[in-house]
């Protein structure tokens, strides 16, 4: 079902119900026995077709002018070093960014070497 668009999905939730069988609908809308019976099954358990997998996943610290300003850093000059362009775009913005990605430690020796090396 991952491939299927929520368009597409609709379309076999609709076909199906209003009445045609899977073998007519595999035919009409040119999708495996094995998609609709996914698309039908979650429809069935949950009452939609729509993956909430899209909306999974860490939420981007850029707002929409952000990232006008960070393709307006990397379009004057495209060779400057990820470091330049952070630093210039930390002057426009609120929150900070970082070249580095951000680490939890879940270990409890990580956390004691981690304060170790802060001393």
């Amino acid at each position: 079902m991952a491939d299927l668009s929520d368009f597409r999905s609709g379309q076999i939730v609709g076909v199906r119900l209003a009445g045609a069988s899977v073998t007519k609908m595999t035919t009409l809308l040119c999708v495996s026995r094995a998609a609709i019976a996914k698309v039908m099954t979650v429809y069935t358990n949950h009452g939609n077709t729509s993956s909430a997998k899209r909306n999974s996943g860490q939420k981007t610290k850029l707002s929409e002018r952000d990232h006008c300003t960070l393709k307006r850093i990397v379009s004057n000059n495209h060779r400057t070093s990820a470091a330049k362009v952070t630093a210039e775009l930390n002057i426009h913005l609120e929150d900070f960014v970082s070249t580095k990605p951000e680490r939890s430690f879940t270990n409890p020796i990580s956390i004691v070497q981690v304060q170790l090396l802060n001393l």
